[in-house]
């Protein structure tokens, strides 16, 4: 390679001015500069689809945390209703997912209640304790197992015959 081939793929590139002040030039092959300007121009490139992906990521986990906020009311809702008794979830749900548009979590119970009040046929009545009453015909059976097992253990122990005793057990290990 001549000397003059070699000044002829040299470009002259200007940089900052030096400390002293001076301007400092510094000769670059061509293939290099155009090597250099190739990579800077995929590394700018590559710069902007990082954005674009990042920018779409933050989009994702705004939407699913909204998603996620919407699931946590819909189920602490859920939840009350079941509490107040409701005998249809799925309408319950929708008809006071319907009016609590724009109202913060805190309004749940005001909603439930407010539904309760004018929706009285989505929720059951007062679930009444009172105990089955037993008819005249039906008796105690625990009662009668009870006795029928104190009269054997009585039996077994005036008679001490081991028929009577293995009667008083069996029917001892089938209550207990």
């Amino acid at each position: 390679m001549g000397s003059s081939q070699v000044e002829e793929s040299l470009i002259e590139t200007s940089e900052e001015q030096d400390l002293d002040g001076r301007d400092a030039t510094k000769l670059v092959p061509v293939a290099e500069s155009i090597r250099h300007r190739k990579r800077a121009q995929n590394a700018e490139k590559r710069a902007e689809t990082l954005t674009e992906e990042l920018s779409e990521a933050n989009r994702r986990i705004a939407q699913l945390s909204q998603d996620l906020s919407e699931l946590q009311v819909e189920q602490t809702l859920a939840r009350k209703l079941v509490a107040a008794g409701v005998t249809d979830l799925e309408a319950a749900v929708l008809i006071a997912k319907a009016r609590m548009e724009g109202k913060t979590q805190a309004d749940i119970d005001s909603c439930v209640e407010q539904l309760r009040k004018e929706k009285a046929y989505l929720f059951s009545a007062p679930a009444e304790t009172s105990a089955f009453r037993k008819t005249a015909g039906v008796k105690d059976r625990a009662k009668q197992t009870q006795t029928a097992l104190e009269e054997a253990a009585k039996r077994a122990a005036r008679t001490g015959s081991r028929a009577d005793l293995q009667q008083y057990l069996r029917l001892r290990r089938n209550l207990l």
